[in-house]
C-alpha cells in the first residue's frame, strides 16, 4: 500500500511533466513543419534574419525556461520525498 504523501508526489509530478512534455514536443515540431510545408516563417525581421531563425532561437529559450521551471518544482518534490522518508522511517521501514 502506498502512502498518501507518495501518491501526492506522483500526482504532482505527473500533473507537471505530462503537460510540459506535450508543450515541448508541440513547440519543437512546429518549426520543421512550418518551414517544410509553408512559407509563413520566411518573412524578414531584421536584415537577413527571418522568423524561422527567431523561432529556432526561441526553442533554446523555451528549453532553458522549462528546465528552470522544473528545477523550482523539483524543490517541492524533494520536500515530499523527505516527508515520505520520515513517514516510512517512523514505521520502521528501511529508509535510504
Amino acid at each position: 500500500m502506498q502512502s498518501s504523501a507518495f501518491q501526492s508526489l506522483i500526482a504532482q509530478k505527473r500533473n507537471f511533466i505530462v503537460p510540459a512534455t506535450v508543450f515541448f514536443l508541440v513547440f519543437y515540431f512546429i518549426l520543421p513543419i512550418l518551414t517544410g510545408f509553408t512559407t509563413s516563417l520566411n518573412g524578414k525581421v531584421i536584415g537577413v534574419i527571418n522568423w524561422a531563425y527567431l523561432y529556432a532561437f526561441a526553442q533554446f529559450i523555451m528549453t532553458w525556461g522549462l528546465c528552470h521551471l522544473y528545477m523550482s518544482k523539483a524543490n517541492g518534490y524533494d520536500k515530499l520525498v523527505d516527508q515520505i522518508k520520515q513517514e516510512f522511517g517512523a514505521k520502521g521501514a528501511k529508509s535510504e
